[in-house]
């Protein structure tokens, strides 16, 4: 059995979206009678914020969620990301890179990536100075970032939800000037320690798999499978955010809409339960199929969101 997860960053409140996407990893695990892991992405300090970290902690035990072990905090973890960064740059696949983003973004040639290439796709500037010119830059005070060499390689897998998809890895990044891990790099080293075994997220990460996928290889890691489920918009197609109205739990409470109505919705929209009809986790554990699992996004009705 394959330890499912959950790792949500605490950079704000959790909104109905991402709780519907914990409900479906949750299910994916609970339904395979697997382990249901949590881990708190708060590998970037100036983001994160600890009332957001327990506050979603909170939103998953009121719908009954529960989980394994301890919750893993992954700012507690550096030094494994470490590790895994020297073990990176012993391979000699890396290099570290002095361009701004706005000089990356500027690059004519980054308009002509590849149709699957990840967002901002870098052509690979810095890729081949020479020890001269990287002795240049940074005498001039540019603090480099650590870059991986995907150099346009092709990476497919297949998804559970999405099926084949392929994309196409840059040169990404797998440290931030400042000396962070970057979150590809961490999410690989961290589901490997937890001994994840399928991840089940929103598809507005599928870009990221191949990424991910290539340094599992890279540094000799077992890679998960993964299942990509479509998002939540809103009444006029847009992804839900904060701006659209009551969209945490929290203001679904200041509605009168308690978790057990926001659950019994969200069992609704995917095809698990009755328009009206109350239900509890273990109910659809029993009629949770993954091979359901609905394809198009879900638009939460304009109802549900609006503050009246």
């Amino acid at each position: 059995m394959a330890n499912g997860r959950f790792a949500p960053s605490p950079s704000a409140r959790l909104h109905l979206g991402n709780l519907r996407t914990a409900l479906l990893a949750w299910l994916f695990a609970r339904s395979t009678e697997s382990r249901f892991l949590l881990r708190i992405e708060d590998l970037d300090p100036a983001s994160s914020r600890m009332e957001h970290a327990e506050a979603a902690l909170a939103d998953f035990a009121a719908l009954g969620l529960d989980h394994d072990g301890v919750v893993m905090w992954q700012s507690e973890r550096r030094e494994h990301h470490d590790l895994a960064l020297a073990g990176l740059v012993a391979t000699g696949e890396t290099y570290p890179c002095f361009c701004s983003r706005k000089e990356i973004l500027a690059d004519a040639e980054a308009a002509a990536r590849a149709p699957h290439a990840p967002a901002f796709a870098y052509v690979g500037t810095c890729r081949d100075l020479s020890s001269g010119q990287r002795a240049e830059r940074e005498a001039a005070g540019r603090r480099p970032t650590l870059r991986v060499r995907g150099e346009g390689r092709r990476y497919g897998f297949v998804d559970a939800v999405v099926g084949e998809f392929e994309g196409e890895i840059d040169d990404f990044v797998i440290r931030r000037s400042d000396g962070v891990p970057a979150y590809n790099l961490a999410v690989v080293v961290d589901d490997y320690a937890q001994g994840v075994g399928q991840v089940v997220r929103g598809d507005d990460l599928l870009d990221t798999t191949p990424r991910q996928l290539f340094l599992s290889e890279l540094l000799g890691l077992l890679p998960p499978t993964y299942a990509h489920v479509p998002l939540v918009l809103d009444a006029s197609g847009e992804r839900l955010a904060k701006r659209h109205g009551a969209v945490t739990l929290a203001d679904q409470q200041t509605l009168g809409r308690t978790p057990a109505d926001v659950l019994s919705l969200f069992a609704v929209s995917l095809g698990l339960a009755d328009s009206g009809e109350p239900v509890r986790v273990a109910d659809l554990v029993e009629r949770f199929d993954p091979a359901s699992v609905p394809r198009m996004p879900w638009t939460m009705p304009a109802s549900v969101i609006v503050v009246q």
